[in-house]
C-alpha cells in the first residue's frame, strides 16, 4: 500500500516550463479539454460523482434506517424481498449501510490528503526555495517519517492515539505529509534557479512575493496530481484502520468497519460480505485512473 514517489518524472521541468504561467486561463482550459477526451477518466469521474451525490443526499433518499436492525432478517441474501442487496449480521439494510457508509469513508479518505497537501506543500516550498541548512533540517526530519512503511506508521500512530474518526485523520495526515513534501521540495528546487525567478529577485521582489506569484503557480500542478493519486491509498488505509478496530467505532456505517463485522459471514453469505470491499475497490480504482488521466492532461510536453 505504500505510495512511492516518482520524483524524477515529476520534478524535471521541460524547456517550456519556465515561461509558462500554469494558472493562466488558456492552460487550464487546455487541461480540461484534454481530460474531457479521456473516456476512462470521464467514466471514473461520473462514477465518483454519483457516489458523492448519493452519500450527500442520503438523508433525503428515503432509505431505511442504517442503524435499525432485526435478528429475524439478519444476513438476507442478494435479491431478498425488500432488500435488493441483502442485510448485514444485525439485519440492517445493506443499501442504506453502504450509502451512509460512503459519507464517512470518503470523508476519512479525502481529509488526510487535503490536510497533507497543505502541510506538505508548505514544507516542500520552504525547503526547496531556501535550500542549504533549512532544506537539510526540514527534509531530514521528513525522511524519518518517510522511512516507515505507510501501513505500519498509520497503525502505530492510530494505536497510540486510539480509535476514532479524528485520530484516523490525524494519523493518515502524518503518513502522507512527508510524501507530498518530498515532491514539493523536488519541483521547487527545479524551479528556484530558473531565469524568471532571478529576474523577479533582481527587480526587488521579496521571497514571499516570489514564492506566491512565481514559484507556486509552476509547482502546484505536479503536487496536485500526486496528491490526487494518494486518495486511493488513503481510502484503503482508512478502511484498513477501521477493519483493525483503530478507526470508526460501531455502530457507525463505514466500509472498512462493515468488512470487519461481516467477516464471519464470508462462508455463509459471501456476496453480501464482499459488498463493502467492492465499494472500496471501485472508488480506489476510479481515483487512481482519474489521477492518471489528470497527469496526462496536465503534461504540456505531450
Amino acid at each position: 500500500m505504500d505510495a512511492h514517489v516518482n520524483v524524477t518524472a515529476m520534478s524535471e521541468p521541460g524547456p517550456a516550463d519556465a515561461p509558462v504561467n500554469r494558472a493562466s486561463r488558456g492552460y487550464w482550459a487546455n487541461v480540461a479539454r484534454r481530460l474531457s477526451r479521456d473516456k476512462t477518466s470521464m467514466v471514473c469521474a461520473a462514477i465518483l460523482l454519483l457516489i458523492f451525490l448519493a452519500a450527500i443526499l442520503a438523508p433525503w433518499m428515503g432509505l431505511a434506517d442504517p442503524y435499525k436492525g432485526s435478528m429475524i432478517r439478519r444476513l438476507r441474501h442478494l435479491g431478498a424481498p425488500g432488500f435488493p442487496l441483502g442485510t448485514d449480521e444485525l439485519g440492517r439494510d445493506m443499501i442504506a449501510r453502504l450509502i451512509y457508509g460512503g459519507r464517512l469513508s470518503l470523508f476519512i479518505g479525502m481529509s488526510p490528503v487535503v490536510l497533507a497537501f497543505v502541510l506538505g506543500t508548505s514544507l516542500g516550498l520552504v525547503a526547496g526555495y531556501a535550500g542549504g541548512k533549512v532544506n537539510t533540517a526540514i527534509m531530514r526530519t521528513v525522511d524519518v517519517l518517510f522511512a516507515f512503511p505507510s501501513v505500519l506508521l498509520a497503525i502505530a500512530i492510530s494505536g497510540v492515539l486510539g480509535a476514532g474518526v479524528l485520530n484516523s485523520i490525524v494519523s493518515l495526515t502524518i503518513v502522507f505529509t512527508p510524501q507530498i513534501a518530498r515532491v514539493a521540495e523536488s519541483v521547487t528546487t527545479g524551479v528556484r534557479n530558473m531565469d524568471f525567478i532571478h529576474a523577479a529577485r533582481a527587480s526587488g521582489a521579496g521571497d514571499f512575493t516570489i514564492i506566491r506569484d512565481h514559484v507556486l503557480g509552476n509547482v502546484l500542478g505536479p503536487i496536485f496530481v500526486y496528491a490526487t493519486g494518494l486518495i486511493s491509498v488513503s481510502m484503503i488505509l482508512a478502511a484498513g484502520l477501521s477493519f483493525l478496530g483503530l478507526g470508526v467505532k460501531p455502530p457507525e456505517p463505514e466500509w472498512g468497519l462493515m468488512l470487519n463485522t461481516l467477516r464471519t459471514a464470508i462462508y455463509t453469505n459471501p456476496w453480501v460480505a464482499a459488498l463493502p470491499g467492492a465499494m472500496i475497490f471501485m472508488v480506489s480504482i476510479c481515483f487512481n485512473l482519474l489521477s492518471d488521466g489528470l497527469r496526462s492532461a496536465m503534461d504540456i510536453r505531450n
